[in-house]
């Protein structure tokens, strides 16, 4: 069964006041960028995802498999580069016309990358994705700019 993720990311034109919505802490490495194969700590969910190369820069097939927090620990060591620390806000972004909730998810890093803060909104289909119209606190589209991918930030000289 093939797992499709579509999401456009965009720069922050006004910041939201973000102490009103829920967050989650993340903190994740690479263990390969091309494809791509993380390791995620969720709060206390602990993930290992597979993405592919994507052909629009807005989709792509991505597996998220369950692991354990020994195997997490385990693995992030493993991780090249740099381990990426950020907090995740969940803010109600509007409605795909299909009547399907949006949410932006409104990533703040820590340091070293601090004071990046990107928006990442995902959609059900590149229909929707194409029809989204952002919210006025939204800035550019920078779904294309690979300088803005977290698989990039992983491998950047600090």
């Amino acid at each position: 069964m093939e797992n499709v993720e579509i999401e456009r990311k965009f720069l922050i034109k006004q910041m939201p006041e973000l102490d009103r919505f829920p967050y989650k802490e993340l903190e994740q490495g690479y263990l390969c960028t091309e494809p791509t194969v993380r390791v995620r700590k969720e709060d206390d969910e602990y993930y290992l995802t597979y993405k592919s190369k994507s052909k629009d820069n807005i989709s792509r097939e991505e597996y998220n498999l369950p692991l354990t927090k020994q195997a997490y620990e385990k693995l992030v060591k493993k991780a090249d580069g740099n381990i990426i620390t950020k907090k995740r806000y969940l803010v109600p972004a509007g409605k795909e016309k299909n009547g399907r909730d949006l949410t932006a998810e409104i990533d703040v890093f820590a340091p070293p990358f601090e004071p990046l803060v990107l928006c990442e909104v995902e959609f059900s289909s590149l229909e929707e994705a194409n029809a989204f119209e952002k919210p006025d606190w939204l800035g550019e589209d920078v779904s294309s700019d690979r300088r803005y991918y977290n698989s990039y930030l992983s491998s950047v000289k600090i």
